[in-house]
């Protein structure tokens, strides 16, 4: 079908279906894109499983208000490249091609705004309430730290290294909450990975200790990355001394409590990052035994680093940051390309299933 997307029912994010997307002209201020090159990963699952509400997006948002009315079915957002097809908006031409934040579908209409040599903001009026970062459309001529024989690899990983490297800053910069330890649920997600890429690269970091599934654990185990890598029935293996920090990729309760339960006053932060695990079973409702579970948003984290270190000192070091990363990504992950809108519904129903290999990167061409 030439022209599609995929619909999510918000109450049961495992339920999705390919539609036709209508044919429209772009309004005044409005420019349409064909979508070029998408990832599908577990941080989608996260978006999807917020997609209602979450405290990290305000008081009353959700993941689906990006690119959905409330009376819609949800509208999964994704990370990759697109190109202008048309164009109502001064400073948008045909061709243009950009980095962002799109619908998992075909093409996608966006409002834009405060257009420049660099990008542009996406001003649709249910979008201006939520975080900046999101809104932001980079042209792809524009980013510093783009290179042709990386392309693939951008979808797949650029946000979800923003995120890890944002953690590992914030670890740093709070001398590690105090821990020799650190715990890392959901340790073969590409966001945990990246993470502890930079955490090994720092040197002098706590030691690193993988959560992991029997279906991920070898390769978890390989990356290299992890001091100890230990299933979730066998926390209390866990070799650990002196203070213990939990960085919670998973987002599984009945993990997080057992976490909880084994170190107790020892744990000094948990901090929430992801819900890959989004269907695991609770952990019960009793208090949590130390801290109260903390939730990490890029998007603040990025707004404080930004005013610290001014808009350009913050992207040099993440510009720096990624380069150096590439080969551990290329290392670690080959490019699984797929195309079409059946392609991209089955890539999404594998992920919400946790059937994605954690050694493949699964990019759609639409």
């Amino acid at each position: 079908m030439g022209r599609w997307q995929i619909e999510i029912a918000r109450e049961d994010i495992a339920r999705a279906a390919v539609v036709d997307l209508p044919d429209r002209a772009p309004g005044p201020g409005e420019a349409e894109f064909a979508i070029d090159l998408v990832a599908l990963t577990a941080n989608n699952v996260t978006y999807a499983a917020l997609g209602q509400k979450t405290p990290f997006l305000g008081p009353d948002a959700g993941y689906w208000d990006f690119f959905s009315e409330r009376d819609e079915p949800g509208r999964l957002p994704v990370w990759g490249f697109a190109t202008a097809t048309r164009s109502a908006a001064e400073g948008i031409s045909v061709g243009d091609r950009f980095y962002g934040y799109w619908p998992l579908a075909s093409h996608a209409m966006l409002a834009a705004d405060q257009i420049r040599g660099t990008g542009f903001t996406e001003v649709t009026p249910r979008r201006t309430a939520l975080p900046a970062a999101y809104n932001q459309y980079a042209r792809l001529k524009a980013l510093g730290d783009h290179r042709e024989a990386d392309h693939d690899w951008w979808p797949v990983y650029r946000p979800l290294f923003l995120t890890g490297w944002l953690i590992a800053d914030q670890f740093e910069d709070g001398d590690d909450f105090g821990a020799e330890t650190i715990i890392v649920s959901g340790a073969s997600s590409k966001t945990a990975l990246a993470f502890a890429h930079v955490m090994k690269v720092r040197g002098d970091c706590p030691r690193l200790v993988a959560l992991a599934s029997p279906r991920s654990a070898a390769f978890t185990a390989d990356t290299g990355l992890y001091d100890q890598v230990v299933d979730y029935d066998a926390i209390d293996t866990i070799e650990a001394k002196g203070k213990v920090a939990l960085v919670d990729f998973a987002g599984n309760p009945a993990a997080t409590r057992a976490v909880h339960e084994r170190f107790g006053d020892a744990l000094t932060v948990d901090m929430v990052v992801g819900i890959t695990h989004w269907d695991a079973e609770r952990g019960g409702d009793a208090p949590l035994p130390g801290p109260r579970p903390i939730g990490f948003f890029a998007p603040g984290r990025m707004k404080k680093r930004s005013a610290d270190w001014g808009a350009h000192g913050f992207r040099r070091q993440t510009e720096e940051a990624w380069l150096d990363f590439m080969p551990t990504a290329k290392r670690l992950t080959a490019i699984d390309r797929r195309s079409g809108a059946e392609a991209a519904l089955a890539a999404y129903c594998d992920a919400v299933a946790g059937k994605v290999d954690p050694r493949v990167g699964v990019l759609i061409e639409p």
